[in-house]
């Protein structure tokens, strides 16, 4: 199979911008503004913020991934990662509502991403 340039992949582009988005609310929420550390935190906000940040930042890699590999297997493993981490995600969302997130426009912008992202996933899928 002939590799894709991931830079023209709507799904790249767009999992690369649930990562951007995904980074900027995890600052924001966040009460450890190090963002390298959030895991370290003993805090229920930063846990999940940290863990919003390590999903969105493995689903381009997981395309990447998929995109270079010519096995099945490989392939198949990988969409249902993706899956996975989209769905704990918007779990993720409704965690920081639960924990007192007053600024709710951030999560939704947030799910609103990853439905802009399925979108393209779901054609990127059926390409494999």
């Amino acid at each position: 199979m002939p590799y894709r340039n991931l830079s023209t992949l709507p799904v790249y582009r767009k999992a690369l911008d649930l990562c951007h988005i995904s980074r900027e609310i995890a600052a924001y929420v966040s009460y450890n503004k190090d963002l390298l550390h959030l895991y370290k935190s003993k805090s229920h906000r930063d846990i999940i913020a940290d863990s919003i940040l390590t999903d969105a930042i493995l689903i381009p890699q997981k395309i990447e991934l998929a995109e270079r590999s010519d096995s099945k297997h490989i392939r198949t493993s990988t969409i249902h990662h993706i899956n996975i981490m989209t769905k704990n995600i918007l779990s993720y969302c409704m965690g920081l509502e639960k924990d007192g997130l007053k600024e709710k426009e951030y999560i939704n912008l947030l799910r609103e991403e990853i439905k802009i992202f399925r979108k393209s996933y779901k054609i990127w899928k059926r390409s494999l």
